[in-house]
């Protein structure tokens, strides 16, 4: 007995340590899921840009794109917590669509200033997620079922907020949060100078943090990506950001809403892989029990995601109503499906415990991109919801099946 388990000990000192770099075959291996929605994402522009004549990459049309999933890109951000902790939501549509009604009515019939207006949306984001959140985490009701409840109750206080009628317009000042486009300071006009600088920056600040993380990782001795796979992703991202800031810097320039994107992506980003928090929500959705014994207050994060989840919603309300310059008793409809359906093909799990932030946003731009394409060649509403319900059970069926496998 003394001998195995001195072999047993022993065996860790002599077997080789992960370090330095994984060899090719095994970093595809382990890395296809990530690298299979990114890959997913460039076939289907691909294919979208070539069926359309080259419509899809125009500079109009990718603005449009960029305004029309700024909403269900951020509803995403909030959505990946709910699901990484175990949870769904599905009263995202009618809490958008019922705070964009809110903002309306103070700004149109009581004349507040948008900027309180924005700040009490938010807040009454916060406490609709915290009602929702307290009957989860606290008297374990099922989400589903909260969830559910709610996005009757929205839809309907909605409904009566605007008494069935549109409500609108708003101040321009208000517009501009989904409407408006960072002001060019160079004076350029065929060319929006200002947009290209903040786009090389961008570039250049996602390649000194790669290499930053990178030669973190080795100082550590921890296992990194192949060289020429960590050389070849962050060109090609950075040459994409480049090329997409160029093409919008000739149309208007780059969207305020695309700003607010870009911030929010990168703070979520930080949060899941560099904070306690992040770590926490994911053991929580990997196994509640563990979590709860290992130290974790899991009802009160589980509480929290809603909260999140809530002002998330709101924001994307204010940014929908801002750019149909309306709130109508219809806001809303069906984002709830969209925004799920973003996260579990961005690769998020329906157990909890897995996903990733910028796998959400893959999960949301492949989804617009479907509905901007589809639109363009004229396919109806009914095929569309046909296709992006194969893609969604696809997507499902193949994280079940790793999982299985």
């Amino acid at each position: 007995m003394t001998s195995e388990v001195k072999g047993l000990t022993a065996q860790p000192a002599s077997a080789p340590t992960t370090t330095g770099t994984t060899s090719h075959a095994g970093f595809i291996k382990n890395n296809l899921r990530d690298y299979g929605m990114l890959i997913s994402l460039v076939a289907i522009m691909v294919l979208f840009q070539v069926l359309t004549d080259g419509t899809l990459m125009q500079p109009l049309n990718l603005t449009n794109l960029l305004l029309q999933n700024s909403y269900i890109v951020i509803m995403a951000l909030g959505m990946l917590l709910v699901i990484v902790a175990g949870h769904i939501d599905l009263s995202v549509g009618s809490v958008a669509g019922f705070i964009g009604a809110l903002a309306a009515v103070l700004m149109v019939e009581y004349e507040w200033h948008w900027v309180p207006t924005i700040a009490v949306s938010l807040v009454a984001g916060g406490i609709i997620g915290a009602s929702q959140g307290w009957f989860v985490a606290y008297f374990r009701i099922p989400s589903f079922i909260v969830t559910l409840a709610g996005m009757l109750v929205f839809k309907g206080l909605a409904l009566a907020m605007l008494a069935g009628q549109s409500v609108g317009p708003f101040p321009t000042a208000f517009q501009r949060l989904s409407s408006g486009f960072i002001p060019d300071v160079f004076g350029g006009e065929t060319l929006r100078t200002t947009s290209v600088v903040l786009g090389a920056i961008a570039a250049a600040a996602m390649l000194f943090f790669a290499m930053r993380s990178r030669a973190k990782l080795s100082a550590h001795g921890m296992a990194q990506e192949p060289y020429a796979f960590f050389l070849v992703k962050n060109i090609f991202f950075a040459g994409v950001i480049l090329f997409l800031s160029y093409l919008l810097a000739s149309y208007k320039g780059l969207p305020n809403v695309l700003i607010v994107m870009t911030v929010l992506i990168v703070a979520y980003d930080f949060v899941t892989n560099r904070t306690t928090v992040g770590r926490r929500i994911y053991a929580l959705g990997g196994n509640e029990k563990a979590a709860r014994l290992s130290g974790v207050k899991t009802q009160r994060l589980a509480f929290l995601t809603f909260v999140n989840m809530g002002v998330l919603a709101a924001l994307a309300g204010l940014v929908f109503a801002a750019r149909l310059n309306t709130a109508t008793p219809k806001a809303g409809l069906g984002f709830e499906l969209d925004v799920i359906a973003a996260c579990f093909i961005g690769g998020a799990s329906a157990s909890g415990g897995v996903g990733k932030v910028m796998g959400a946003v893959i999960g949301a731009f492949i989804m617009g991109v479907m509905n901007n394409g589809m639109s363009i060649m004229g396919i109806g509403i009914d095929y569309q919801q046909v296709i992006k319900g194969l893609v969604l059970l696809a997507a499902v069926f193949v994280d079940v099946y790793n999982k299985n496998k």
